[in-house]
């Protein structure tokens, strides 16, 4: 029999704009979810790629350089800088951060968009597009604001409704309002290309039974059905700008116009790849035409629409050798103490802001934001819960039973694990390895579908798991060494379990432990095989504190310096 070609695996995260600073929802919902799936692969040595970068093209860019009167160059070249900088101070592990900046890039989207082109899926239309007479220029999407037609949520962009998700037909948005002036455009007549997607209908239909097969979200397959019943409207796929890619049609028309962002922005990815291939002297055509190589796509849910028709279609038609996504976990949304997160209004925990106040905590956050991430329905930040998720959950029961057992060892072992005794083993001791292994693979399973709510509930259930069997058995209260030996000895492979799967959950915390049981390196392998991690006569070192209380003062400081932010908009 031949061998099984080993399978591949590129995780991506959606890149960021390079318009601002990070936020909870950034990390909630693409970069923390990639990061634990990706996490969960390289502990069982799969050869993987976890890609990201930020998105420095399009309106929003200019928007933001015209409010803060910088330079855009300069105004992208911080802010990448910033969320690199921050990424890592999370302990997001990409294989490689790019920018949409690159030289390498443009020359890409340019060679993908020209062969688009001349393959006739794009048309050239005559189109009334909104313009700013005040300002003498024509607005793209992002340069106009007002009433989502579909679910009437206020001050949206004209091109999509970040509530309700649905992509809104040039000019319908209600009462618009251009952002440069503050006042009411007016149509004036352009041309522009437009992406004909009635020429994939057949594709589009195609695709949508494949991604059912794969079991897919349920927010990625109504989407799609959704644009399908919206007789796929034809979408403008250029626009009037002056920063982006250049539209690379020898056409006097294109000379002031740029490729749409959301076209550009996807073909970030292949050259993202094509960037890590640089510097790490690989090919990255083995990832991208390789039918062993799963691509799963990490986003939140107003990006479902570009992820699952917009990207399929580009890659089918540039190369159809070129894989499609496995899956793509799309998450809800994140509020914030029950409002929508707001980069325009500052409602929002921005990163560098959290650290500030909360120094060398991000375990604190990402085990908050798992607890609360939006995987199927949009959720709520709280500062509350999130105290009471480090005060009741970290420290009350994951920190106390750690700390029990390793104070437990070092008083009767002096600091070595004692040896299991099958003759003494009860009933409850047998249950308790069963259940271990349980839960371990659980949490295995979990993460390989996504599911990284239910992982870390199981994670939580590990401690609790031990707290009750501690306290159930009582080892102080029992003269029995031989039984004493084995209530310790099972004990200890709780907090060695615990140890090695905080990796996915507390990266941080994960080095922690693992100096304190005195394990250099984990093999996720005795886990995934039910075997005990600590070998004969192993020592570990005395407990440290790990996870410090947070008061309710600092929580009430959190609640003003939100509600003051929101009152020194930026927009």
């Amino acid at each position: 029999m031949k061998n099984k070609k080993k399978i591949k695996y590129i995780i991506t995260s959606a890149f960021p704009y390079t318009n601002g600073n990070l936020h909870i929802g950034h990390l909630s919902g693409v970069f923390i979810p990639a990061d634990i799936y990706y996490r969960y692969l390289k502990s069982f040595n799969k050869k993987v790629l976890f890609l990201s970068g930020s998105d420095e093209n399009g309106s929003s860019i200019v928007i933001e350089s015209i409010k803060k009167k910088k330079k855009i160059i300069d105004l992208v070249n911080k802010y990448h800088i910033y969320i690199k900088k921050y990424l890592k101070k999370f302990n997001i592990l990409l294989s490689n951060y790019y920018r949409t900046s690159d030289k390498k890039h443009h020359l890409l989207v340019k060679k993908i968009f020209k062969k688009l082109y001349y393959n006739n899926l794009f048309i050239l239309k005559q189109n009334k597009q909104y313009y700013d007479k005040y300002h003498n220029q024509f607005l793209a999407d992002r340069y106009v604001i007002g009433i989502c037609p579909f679910c009437k949520e206020k001050k949206v962009f004209s091109d999509q409704c970040n509530k309700c998700g649905n992509l809104i037909k040039d000019n319908k948005i209600i009462k618009p309002i251009s952002i440069l002036s503050n006042k009411k455009p007016i149509f004036k007549k352009t041309y522009n290309l437009f992406f004909l997607f009635k020429k994939e209908k057949k594709y589009i239909k195609k695709l949508i039974k494949n991604f059912k097969n794969k079991k897919f979200k349920k927010n990625i397959i109504n989407t799609m059905k959704s644009f399908l019943k919206s007789n796929l409207i034809d979408k403008s796929i250029t626009r009037d700008l002056k920063w982006g890619v250049d539209v690379p049609i020898n056409n006097k028309i294109f000379k002031d116009k740029k490729i749409y962002v959301w076209f550009e922005a996807l073909i970030g990815y292949l050259s993202s790849t094509i960037d890590y291939d640089i510097k790490n002297k690989t090919n990255w055509y083995k990832y991208w035409k390789n039918k062993n190589t799963k691509l799963i796509m990490f986003i939140g849910k107003d990006n479902i629409f570009f992820h699952s028709i917009l990207l399929p279609i580009i890659l089918n038609r540039y190369n159809k050798k070129f894989i499609l996504p496995s899956n793509i976990p799309a998450n809800e949304f994140l509020k914030l103490e029950g409002k929508k997160i707001s980069t325009s209004n500052n409602w929002a925990i921005w990163l560098h802001e959290y650290l500030k106040y909360f120094p060398k905590m991000q375990d604190i956050l990402r085990f908050s934001l798992i607890m609360d991430m939006p995987e199927n329905k949009d959720t709520n930040f709280t500062w509350k819960k999130f105290q009471i998720y480090n005060n009741s959950i970290l420290i009350g029961i994951i920190g106390n039973y750690f700390n029990r057992v390793v104070v437990l060892i070092n008083k009767y072992y002096n600091g070595r694990i004692p040896n299991k005794n099958n003759k003494y083993l009860d009933n409850i001791d047998k249950i308790i390895l069963k259940k271990i292994n349980k839960y371990t693979i659980k949490i295995f399973n979990f993460i390989k579908k996504f599911k990284f709510k239910l992982s870390l509930y199981y994670f939580i259930k590990l401690s609790k798991l031990g707290n009750k069997y501690l306290s159930y058995k009582e080892p102080w209260k029992i003269k029995n060494k031989k039984k004493i030996d084995n209530i310790l000895f099972i004990s200890s492979q709780i907090i060695g379990y615990i140890s090695f799967l905080s990796y996915y959950f507390l990266p941080k915390t994960h080095k922690i432990f693992l100096k304190i049981i005195s394990i250099k390196k984990c093999d996720f392998n005795i886990l995934k095989k039910k075997k005990f991690i600590f070998k004969k006569n192993h020592k570990i070192n005395k407990n440290k504190i790990i996870f410090r209380k947070i008061t309710n003062k600092e929580i009430f400081k959190q609640i003003k310096i939100i509600k003051n932010n929101e009152n020194k908009k930026i927009l």
